[in-house]
């Protein structure tokens, strides 16, 4: 078994690209040579990100507000920190709390960005961006997916007048849109090395404190910066097969633990692929990894035909469809991502008291 485990790593090695961003990712954490020499970009990026963020302020360039309270999840740091799931968990609540939320999302990776394109079951990722169409599938709220998030926003409301609240994947940047409240979501890595782009990870400088009408929230063990905030709960809940999981069948998910000893390779598409192999590595399993760059399009699998088991992520999942596998049996881990009551607390605090609506037989209700 270990032999032909050992076969079958030396064809994932030859396979498996390398993410060209390991080394910059790196180089953001410390203010090292690589940092040194970007140090002079970071000041004309901070130049332009400073006069753009002062026009605001001044009233030259206007923020739209819509109609309904708009919730923006972003982050400070360039690369995944944990958007995507806390939107699915801002869906969730909001529906607790009676809301009809619809999702709104720049789409990145998908061929026209510039296009307006509400995501459908059947829409390529391709066409709307593997994040939107995951958001889509695991939360079945309506998403649309444009660069600006202004007409992309009004798009979603006239298709959907149902809608009394939107929240935003990513856009914290995106200024054009006005907002009610923003969570702003870090992992472990806090602020890196605390230097804007391209020396450091940061979209735009850090504050000694939080925003107005913002909360933080830490994908991470504990809190990576002064900023007071929540730290969200990420729970593997199992392994589910890539043909149940498009199904939607909602089966029992496989213990990781189930594929001990087995020939097996993790594959992940994401940010971070780091932070997926260790998550799986706590349950016990030994595979080989295949770390590709965040958003790959997966157009050719990237593991031997061969390859007997394979673990990937959500994400990377809306691109493989079932028919792909071949012999392989395909594994999707299914996360889930938590909030406590004092993040849920505070996030409807921070959003308008919701208008009166005539009931059925004529008497307000909220």
């Amino acid at each position: 078994m270990r032999a032909r485990a050992d076969k079958l790593a030396g064809g994932v090695r030859s396979l498996a690209p390398v993410p060209l961003s390991n080394t910059l990712q790196q180089a953001w954490l410390k203010r090292g040579p690589l940092a040194l020499a970007l140090l002079p970009l970071s000041a004309v990026y901070g130049l332009l990100q400073g006069a753009r963020a002062l026009l605001y302020r001044a009233g030259l360039l206007r923020s739209v507000r819509l109609q309904v309270p708009v919730i923006v999840a972003g982050n400070l740091l360039a690369g995944g920190v944990g958007k995507t799931p806390t939107v699915m968990a801002v869906v969730s609540l909001l529906r607790r709390h009676g809301y009809t939320p619809g999702i709104l999302s720049r789409g990145h990776g998908r061929a026209n960005v510039d296009e307006i394109l509400e995501v459908q079951a059947a829409t390529p990722a391709t066409a709307c961006g593997d994040e939107p169409k995951l958001l889509h599938l695991r939360t079945a709220a309506p998403v649309v997916v444009g660069r600006n998030r202004v007409a992309a926003g009004r798009f979603l409301l006239h298709r959907h007048p149902e809608i009394d609240i939107i929240v935003c994947d990513d856009g914290l940047q995106h200024l054009a849109l006005a907002r009610d409240a923003q969570v702003i979501v870090f992992d472990e890595r806090g602020v890196g090395n605390g230097w804007l782009l391209p020396a450091g990870p940061l979209r735009e400088p850090f504050a000694a404190r939080i925003p107005l009408r913002s909360i933080a929230l830490y994908n991470a063990p504990q809190r990576s910066t002064p900023w007071p905030g929540s730290l969200g709960q990420r729970r593997l809940t199992g392994l589910v097969d890539l043909q149940a999981w498009w199904d939607r069948a909602n089966p029992a998910p496989v213990a990781p633990q189930s594929l001990q000893g087995q020939p097996l390779i993790a594959a992940a598409g994401i940010a971070n692929p780091q932070r997926f192999f260790d998550m799986l590595r706590e349950y016990g399993l030994n595979f080989e990894e295949i770390a590709l760059p965040d958003h790959h399009a997966f157009s050719e699998l990237p593991w031997p035909r061969t390859a007997e088991h394979v673990v990937i992520t959500e994400k990377d999942a809306v691109k493989i469809t079932p028919g792909r596998a071949g012999p392989t049996h395909i594994w999707v881990a299914a996360l889930d991502f938590h909030v406590d009551a004092v993040f849920e607390a505070e996030l409807m605090a921070l959003l308008p008291a919701r208008p009166l609506r005539e009931t059925a037989h004529g008497s307000p209700s909220a």
